[in-house]
């Protein structure tokens, strides 16, 4: 059995553990951490790629689906990756999220409701809000502490 708690929270969290062989504590720390990236990976895989939109018929069917939610997935994720490693944000903008690529690669590809310059200006816009909300934020809890 292992129990850990949030550090910022104080809620505890139960794990049950089996191996067959003896484990050392700090490996059982870092699978029980990992556990976290795999589900928020989950979520973003539902929330951004449509994972959980199928409705299983048949395996093969389900295996293809999945298979390209993954894709999509993927490469939202190494999009995001490149850019911060192209263009390192300025201190003005936050950096693009995989729900901001998202949203662009579906007006400027595949919906193209609204211009390109449009729709860059609107995607700078909102990134320079969300730093500018974001730095309020973090100045209002240092205040606070």
């Amino acid at each position: 059995m292992l129990i850990r708690r949030n550090r910022s929270t104080g809620e505890l969290a139960y794990y049950r553990r089996y191996s067959p062989t003896a484990v050392p504590l700090t490996t059982l720390v870092r699978v029980a951490g990992s556990r976290w990236r795999v589900e928020e990976s989950f979520q973003s895989g539902k929330g951004l790629a449509a994972l959980d939109q199928h409705q299983v018929r048949r395996y093969p069917s389900w295996s293809r689906w999945v298979t390209l939610a993954m894709l999509a997935h993927a490469f939202l994720a190494v999009v995001r990756a490149n850019e911060d490693d192209r263009h390192p944000s300025p201190d003005e903008l936050v950096p693009l999220t995989c729900n901001a690529i998202q949203r662009l690669f579906i007006t400027l590809v595949i919906q193209r409701a609204f211009g390109l310059v449009n729709r860059l200006g609107w995607s700078v816009w909102r990134r320079r809000h969300q730093a500018r909300s974001q730095t309020s934020h973090y100045w209002r809890q240092a205040a606070q502490a």
